[in-house]
């Protein structure tokens, strides 16, 4: 068991930061720097993959919001259109995020003129290390607190009911991803391979995990993320078919974080 701490804000001053929107900004730069070191290893152009994060760091947190507004958000929150605006009071969609990270990746790709498939992967590979980095500004807040438990690391709430904290099991989960990405990295991999295991990993976790949730919105008894997270295991097991299809030859070279 694991007893409750809060930490919501940092104050420096006349400055207040915010500690959730902190630890997002540090797995932003945490992940655009290991994504940045894999594309440099595999002989693709680092500043495109850099400027690339700019675009989807912006594009994610409009996704993020838009995905709660409209899957989450009580009808209430509409007729007080500014608070969309708010996310400082919380609401953001992870599925959301990826979404508007893909089109944002899709357009600035395209318009760079490069492989998009190819730099989009190299940019994901990163991705679980910003997961694991932001999600633990999740657990700081306890802003997904879950069912009742006797697990392990289950946290003890102030009402003294030891509950799943979804933020924790999410950060420990983006570590685990990450490292098992770093695993697979050691051998050459065809391309794909990143993306593939990310949308089925992530896929599995998330759908299984927000069984556990508290207060969750839902739609014919499962919660908007799972719906997305039945699609993102879809999606994989389709890229995972592409790569079947493709030459052995049409792979990513070894690569190490030494490196």
């Amino acid at each position: 068991m694991i007893p409750y701490f809060e930490w919501t804000t940092i104050t420096l001053g006349p400055l207040t930061l915010y500690v959730w929107g902190l630890f997002v900004a540090l797995g932003f730069l945490f992940g655009g720097y290991i994504s940045g070191q894999f594309a440099k290893k595999q002989g693709l152009d680092v500043k495109i993959i850099l400027d690339l994060f700019v675009w989807v760091m912006i594009a994610s947190i409009i996704g993020a919001r838009l995905g709660y507004i409209f899957f989450y958000a009580s009808t209430d929150i509409l007729m007080r259109p500014l608070e969309i605006f708010a996310i400082w009071n919380g609401g953001m969609s992870v599925f959301g995020g990826f979404i508007g990270a893909i089109l944002a990746a899709i357009w600035y790709l395209r318009k760079r003129k490069v492989n998009v498939y190819h730099y989009a992967e190299a940019s994901l590979f990163g991705l679980p290390f910003g997961l694991w980095i932001g999600r633990i500004g999740c657990f700081l807040i306890h802003d997904h607190p879950g069912t009742a438990t006797d697990f392990v690391l289950g946290v003890e709430y102030p009402d003294e009911i030891v509950r799943h904290d979804h933020g924790l099991y999410l950060s420990i989960n983006g570590l685990i991803l990450g490292l098992v990405f770093l695993w697979l990295a050691r051998k050459k991999r065809p391309k794909g391979t990143y993306i593939s295991v990310f949308l089925i990993w992530y896929g599995i976790i998330r759908f299984i995990l927000d069984f556990f949730r508290i207060g969750e919105v839902k739609y014919l008894g499962l919660t908007p993320g799972q719906f997305f997270a039945a699609l993102s295991c879809m999606a994989g097991i389709a890229v995972l078919y592409r790569i079947k299809k493709r030459s052995t030859e049409d792979s990513w070279r070894a690569y190490t974080i030494k490196q």
